[in-house]
């Protein structure tokens, strides 16, 4: 076992407090405390401990902060505590808790900084601490980036231990008995006799002691929970049709909203004439929102078909009006300033110059996050306080700005989080919450249920990023030497971070996120960004920058590969200077059988990324048939340094590879005058099932870190797949999506 002081990388302060006959408990960092969100509206005689686990006469409650989108993080938060604290999951409630700079993301500091993920040096290490410090400091209460893992490994496992030592401790003063003589199990303190004490019975007596700081962590060889697969706290409920969503939520009397928007992306509202849509069925009022109007009625349908009876004079959108615009617009982004250069080992001039050089180009589109639930939000304000019904990864920002709209103290702004229907980065913004709370100041005491509807939330949306990349690079001997990446795109992180109000000071990483930090020892490579003008409003989608670029990274590595005549999969092994990532691509290449002899017509194809800290290579087999090319494998070694469930585990792993492979085959959105031409599923189509291949998942544990699996699975599942449809055809696709350019069956 580890003891506290030597398992943490940062110092842990444990804080008290006391709440309504129990007592809750948790771990903060660095020097000072934040304010414990489980004190407010406390009555007299309540308890509270500390922000991760609370314990009253009713029961256990774990507080899991982080955002579930359907990536099953209520339920692996609730384990990490759950394993030390020893209770089962079966018998806890998970509760996302209130917005609290408590709830800080510690994992971000690893993407910050300006060392790539395989750097442990103490330098590294020193500049990811400073961010979190920065992250602490501003109470970025954030999911995303596949950190909830990474984030609440140790902060999480360290609240149980607490509250289980602290337990322990009130026990031995209520009994007598030692502490050293007691154990825990099940929810219960079980005394030298066999006597039992459940943890809610010695609530009240641990709420006024000092929290047991000395704690230590359990032996991985001891988990029961922990590695082990789990039933997660929502599958009965998804199973039968019975969890409740952000669409799902009711709150006594409220009215139902929908909302028109200008098509045309960033265009403004000229005028509005809404005198039919007054005699529409159930349509109650419509009133005017920044960049359009809601229609408030007595249901939802009558609130979408109210909306698109209101005739409206709309003016031009600022952005290019061709698809041809926007891609000269990233074009001429490569005659411009540099934004980054991460990376210049060796002299690719040089190396460039004196060689026989190849080139290439890639393309990526726009993308929509398109979960299968839209957009929506439930908005109450009152003169002395606001509440928000949504479903959120970002719900700080949404106080705040909730607290802005209403002129209200950002403690009278009450966020209650809901379970989302999915998300891919699409919840990282808050645009309908700031629209329902238009509506609902305008509407004061009525509870504003605003839903997108489908058309609306697809035109709408804060896309992909699109991208081009040009690479040059050269072979000697037989061997990959030299690589030149250059990388042009809009900013995702100024346009996502302008909606907060916020401005993105120097480069912006995400430009060459999946290129700059690639674990090769390629003698002469160098990774350039070029930060093209802002075109569609952007924002994050699942792997953000990794998603492009790992497309043109990894296929111009195959391309080099075939250029030099050597097997691709080995002369990644070769050029690879990162054990764990080493160790991944030798495993998908055992995995698949790669090297075998394969039929006529039969390829395989390797896809590497290192995204998120996480390395993860894929296989992918495909056969072409005489109808198009069928998938028929893939292969996936995924390194995370812990698998926390084997079986969300693979079930997230499986999900990206699909979400990324349909992605790459059928997706893109397009813009004619700022206007959106995918408008609903039937227009933007993912994998279909009869195209789903058969996928097999290894989870690898060699890394020096914890890492998240929600994002890295994606990346390499383009690049797998171009490079097999290579392999089977001698076709090199080198823009997304392939079914410009081939039929898949």
């Amino acid at each position: 076992m580890s003891a506290l002081k030597t398992i943490a990388r940062r110092t842990f302060l444990i804080g008290s407090a006391a709440i309504a006959g129990g007592v809750a408990f948790g771990a903060y960092a660095y020097k000072r405390d934040p304010e414990n969100p489980l004190l407010a509206g406390l009555a007299d005689g309540e308890a509270a401990i500390t922000p991760y686990v609370r314990i009253d006469a009713d029961g256990i409650t774990l507080i899991t902060p982080r955002a579930d989108s359907g990536q099953g993080v209520y339920s692996v938060q609730a384990a990490m505590i759950a394993e030390e604290l020893d209770v089962e999951l079966a018998q806890v409630r998970v509760d996302p808790g209130p917005p609290s700079v408590a709830y800080y993301n510690t994992a971000f500091s690893d993407e910050g900084a300006p060392f790539p993920s395989t750097d442990d040096s103490a330098v590294a290490e020193g500049a990811r601490t400073v961010i979190d410090v920065l992250m602490k400091f501003l109470g970025v209460q954030v999911t995303g980036g596949s950190t909830t893992v990474p984030d609440g490994y140790e902060k999480l496992r360290v609240a149980g231990a607490v509250a289980r030592e602290t337990i322990k401790a009130a026990a031995a003063a209520k009994t007598g008995v030692a502490v050293g003589d007691l154990k825990t199990e099940g929810g219960q303190v079980i005394l030298p006799d066999g006597t039992t004490i459940a943890y809610t019975e010695l609530a009240a007596e641990a709420a006024n002691i000092d929290p047991v700081q000395d704690v230590e962590l359990r032996d991985p060889a001891t988990w029961r929970l922990m590695g082990k697969p789990m039933q997660r706290h929502d599958i009965a409920a998804k199973s039968t049709g019975t969890l409740t969503y952000g669409i799902d939520q009711v709150v006594e009397g409220m009215v139902h909203a929908s909302i028109k928007l200008n098509p045309a992306q960033g265009g403004d509202m000229v005028s509005f004439d809404a005198t039919m849509a007054k005699t529409m069925p159930g349509v109650l009022e419509v009133l005017p929102v920044t960049g359009g109007v809601g229609v408030i009625a007595t249901n939802t349908w009558y609130a979408i078909e109210g909306a698109k009876a209101v005739e409206v004079e709309w003016g031009p959108s600022p952005m290019p009006a061709t698809m041809e615009e926007h891609w000269d617009t990233v074009a001429a982004a490569f005659d411009g300033e540099i934004d980054s250069r991460n990376r210049d080992d060796g002299d690719v001039g040089a190396a460039l110059d004196g060689a026989d050089a190849f080139e290439a180009e890639y393309r990526m589109p726009y993308l929509a996050h398109a979960p299968l639930e839209p957009i929506g939000a439930i908005v109450r304000v009152t003169n002395d306080r606001a509440d928000v019904w949504t479903g959120t990864q970002i719900p700080r920002f949404t106080q705040g700005n909730v607290a802005g709209m209403t002129g209200l103290d950002r403690e009278q702004v009450h966020i209650h989080a809901q379970y989302m229907g999915g998300s891919f980065g699409h919840r990282l913004e808050d645009e309908v919450v700031k629209q329902a709370t238009e509506i609902a100041l305008q509407m004061k005491g009525t509870p504003i249920k605003l839903t997108y509807s489908r058309e609306e939330d697809m035109t709408h949306d804060f896309t992909r990023q699109i991208s081009i990349a040009r690479m040059s690079g050269a072979v000697k001997n037989g061997q990959i030497d030299a690589v030149d990446a250059r990388v042009a795109m809009p900013s995702v992180l100024s346009s996502q971070m302008s909606r907060q109000g916020l401005s993105v000071p120097g480069p912006d990483v995400v430009i060459v996120t999946g290129m700059w930090e690639q674990p090769y020892a390629i003698p002469h490579h160098r990774v350039t960004g070029y930060r093209a003008a802002d075109l569609a409003p952007l924002s994050s989608w699942r792997s953000v920058g990794a998603s492009t670029n790992a497309f043109a990274y990894d296929c111009f590595l195959d391309e080099l590969a075939h250029q030099a005549g050597v097997d691709p999969l080995e002369e990644r092994i070769r050029l690879c200077n990162h054990d764990a990532s080493r160790q991944a691509l030798e495993t998908v290449g055992e995995m698949s059988g790669w090297g075998r002899e394969l039929p006529e017509g039969t390829g395989l194809g390797v896809g590497f990324s290192l995204s998120f800290g996480a390395s993860v290579a894929e296989v992918v087999q495909v056969t072409n048939t005489d109808r198009g090319i069928r998938i028929d494998n893939v292969w996936v070694a995924a390194e995370v340094g812990r698998v926390i469930d084997p079986i969300n585990f693979d079930n997230l792993v499986k999900g990206g590879v699909i979400w990324g492979l349909g992605h790459a085959i059928n997706c893109e959105i397009t813009y004619v005058d700022g206007i959106a031409e995918q408008s609903n599923f039937d227009w933007y189509q993912g994998m279909r099932m009869y195209q789903t291949p058969q996928i097999e998942v290894r989870g690898l544990e060699n890394g020096s870190k914890i890492r998240g699996i929600g994002e890295p699975p994606v990346p390499p599942a383009a690049p797998a797949l171009a490079n097999a449809i290579f392999a089977a055809t001698g076709q090199r696709i080198r823009e997304m999506p392939f079914n410009k350019f081939i039929d898949f069956v």
